[in-house]
């Protein structure tokens, strides 16, 4: 346990120096630990290590652990999200990282109507466009926003990306880039019900390149807790 204390700590630091040597403020950067495959007893450590914000990938984790996890953090889904399971996460989580599709904006916008809320949510830009990963191509991301700013209860609130993954984390740094560019084109437009706040990208890897090139959120796992046992 005392390792997780060691890394979050490191993380901090290094959010810290990252920011110092690129002329931004580390307050401005929002530390989301990822905790897909972790058990509850070691996410409330990171908790009480000072961690607010908690990643998962599947809606099925956040399910099962929303009761035994500390209730003094903010959810966010940031894997792919099917419509049929947007009803069980709906009223658990503070932002939804992949919207992809009108389908899936438009199932949001539904069920949050039905708990007479607004939902905040970002939008998945496939930025590589890696057959592997979901998300908008880059081209797409106007049309696409425009289209889903129509939906009265979700708030549009940026851009997320999932970057490929690079031995030499320079290698992704056009990839971060693009989509800062796309960013501040989309935050000059006003669409209706969209507030671009949020640039998320970057992971354990690669999360010091993406602050340098905007980033706000960044979502970190593997620095934490080290590898995943997904045959768990």
């Amino acid at each position: 346990m005392d390792e997780i204390q060691v890394n979050i700590t490191d993380i901090k630091e290094e959010i810290k120096k990252t920011c110092q040597n690129c002329g931004r403020n580390p307050e401005d950067i929002t530390l989301v630990v990822v905790t897909k495959t972790v058990d509850p007893e070691r996410i409330n450590y990171a908790v009480d290590c000072g961690v607010s914000n908690l990643g998962e990938n599947k809606v099925q984790e956040i399910v099962d652990k929303y009761e035994t996890v500390s209730k003094n953090v903010k959810w966010h889904l940031i894997g792919h999200l099917q419509t049929n399971k947007v009803k069980y996460i709906i009223d658990k989580v503070e932002l939804i990282h992949s919207v992809d599709s009108v389908k899936l904006a438009e199932e949001i916008s539904k069920r949050a109507e039905k708990y007479d809320i607004t939902k905040d949510v970002l939008v998945q830009i496939n930025v590589a466009e890696e057959e592997t990963k979901f998300g908008i191509g880059l081209d797409e991301a106007v049309d696409f926003v425009k289209s889903i700013s129509e939906f009265d209860n979700i708030r549009i609130k940026g851009l997320m990306t999932i970057a490929p993954y690079s031995e030499d984390p320079e290698g992704v740094r056009l990839v971060f880039r693009q989509l800062k560019e796309k960013f501040d084109e989309l935050s000059k437009l006003n669409l209706p019900n969209t507030d671009m706040k949020y640039l998320s990208m970057g992971m354990s890897n690669d999360y010091h390149i993406a602050i340098e090139e905007g980033a706000n959120i960044i979502r970190v796992g593997t620095a934490i807790f080290g590898k995943r046992n997904y045959n768990k």
